[in-house]
């Protein structure tokens, strides 16, 4: 079972990066190998939203439950789809001399073992690049700071 953790000293606010994660709709306009998504349902704690990812010809869609406590943390459920199971969790911690530390998890079992197999190989570098990409996002939307984002672990 694939699992990475890791925690990133970004510049912007735990508020900000809450609303970035959390705005599911927007995923394909940044995220690598999100080719689209449907918002199912939408409150302020719970949102239901399918996800067709891809690369080349290969497209899986899954739909999940997630959960939003603003502005502290969002943890992703699987529902459906081509995992046995998925969990990510995000954690906002404000720092106190401004910006915010993040912590992520994800963690996740294919039911196919050849699947699951292929992505242990591929799995830090297509983290690592979902996480530029997050961040590269934040940028866009509320521009940059002079401190720059450093991994912790």
């Amino acid at each position: 079972m694939p699992r990475i953790d890791q925690t990133r000293e970004l510049p912007w606010s735990a508020d900000q990066m809450f609303d970035l994660v959390a705005d599911v709709r927007r995923y394909a306009e940044f995220l690598p190998w999100v080719v689209a998504t449907r918002v199912k349902s939408d409150s302020d704690d719970v949102m239901i939203a399918d996800m067709l990812v891809g690369f080349s010809a290969l497209r899986e869609k899954f739909t999940s439950r997630v959960v939003k406590d603003r502005p502290s943390s969002i943890k992703v459920e699987y529902i459906d789809g081509p995992l046995k199971q998925l969990a990510n969790d995000w954690t906002f911690t404000p720092n106190p001399n401004g910006g915010c530390r993040i912590d992520f998890s994800v963690d996740f079992t294919f039911r196919n073992a050849i699947f699951e197999k292929l992505a242990g190989q591929y799995l830090d570098a297509a983290f690592r690049k979902m996480v530029a990409a997050f961040e590269k996002r934040a940028e866009q939307l509320y521009g940059s700071s002079s401190s720059s984002a450093t991994s912790v672990a």
